[in-house]
């Protein structure tokens, strides 16, 4: 394992991200229910980044990586949250942004990235590679190429959510137990990591993945990064990445203390949960980490434990599905 120094992100890293950010990420709430504190004989706070700004997450990395690209354009590949991300903070920023999106991504994510002023590339993510894609446009356009994840600069903007998640148990006077999160690549939980490590070394950090997408579990079991192999189907769209990231494994390896995967049911009900107690619109993969707790895979009782909403681009018709398959959060 290596030393705490030789990691690829550091709390000052975080920091720096956070003066860049300021003002323009939303500092986005950490919310409890008394009704499902009770439920779970414990206590749940969840952190709604699917009330940042593009719906996600995925902005606080996007701008802090914009911002060091200058006047040059940016390009990017992702299913949707990260291309929204990143073509916004380009908006603001007065980048040109290409960004590379799957055909089958969800059409409210590619019509959003569209509506921010970027160029939307559609490949075929069973046939085509995204990063080759991404490679030939920068090198055509001479722009930079802005990662979903491995990338020191996208990681440290994730990692903004776990600062403020430690600046927010702090005024309340909160030692969180754990700490979950979502991963697709990894760049979120690694940044999180970073940061609650900073303040709670004791608190346990976990993954949160949907079955058969199990990639960061499975890598943390073994020590080494392996894929998921991407059988089956999952209803979380934003977390189908092959394999976690270099950087974000060498960061998660270290810090982790396992992962947590659920089915698309407990992903259904949780966004069900999400809606019946917070009022809050969460997509799948947003629900993630939420749904490992509902579960109990992630037990709650006892403990005080925070969830990471990650995102809320959902469509508006498998929402509305979704609400209807059962009666709310049983």
């Amino acid at each position: 394992m290596p030393a705490d120094d030789d990691l690829p992100l550091s709390i000052d890293a975080i920091r720096a991200a956070a003066e860049r950010l300021d003002g323009l990420a939303l500092r986005t709430p950490l919310l409890e229910s008394p009704l499902l504190n009770a439920r779970l004989g414990g206590r749940l706070l969840v952190k709604a980044e699917c009330l940042q700004r593009t719906g996600s997450f995925k902005f606080r990395g996007a701008y802090n990586a914009v911002t060091a690209a200058g006047g040059r354009p940016v390009v990017a590949f992702s299913s949707g949250n990260h291309a929204q991300g990143v073509a916004h903070a380009a908006q603001i920023s007065n980048n040109a942004a290409t960004i590379i999106m799957p055909a089958d991504a969800p059409r409210t994510k590619i019509e959003n990235t569209r509506a921010y002023g970027a160029e939307v590339v559609l490949y075929d993510r069973r046939n085509e590679d995204r990063e080759a894609i991404g490679a030939r446009i920068a090198a055509e356009q001479d722009a930079v190429l802005v990662r979903p994840y491995d990338d020191p600069l996208v990681m440290a903007g994730q990692g903004t959510v776990g600062l403020e998640i430690a600046q927010q148990c702090r005024a309340l006077g909160i030692v969180p137990d754990v700490v979950a999160a979502p991963a697709s690549g990894g760049g979120l939980i690694a940044g999180i990591a970073t940061a609650i490590r900073d303040s709670f070394p004791d608190t346990e950090l976990r993954v949160a993945e949907p079955a058969g997408f199990d990639d960061h579990a499975r890598s943390l079991e073994r020590g080494e990064r392996v894929a998921h192999g991407g059988a089956g189907q999952t209803i979380c769209d934003a977390l189908m990445a092959p394999i976690p990231g270099e950087l974000t494994f060498v960061v998660n390896r270290r810090l982790l203390a396992g992962g947590a995967v659920v089915d698309d049911e407990a992903v259904r009900d949780a966004m069900r949960a999400a809606f019946r107690f917070f009022k809050l619109v969460v997509e799948p993969g947003g629900a993630v980490a939420l749904a490992t707790v509902l579960a109990g895979v992630v037990p709650a009782r006892g403990r005080t434990v925070v969830a990471v909403l990650s995102g809320g681009n959902v469509d508006a018709e498998l929402f509305r599905d979704v609400l209807a398959e059962s009666p709310a959060a049983r």
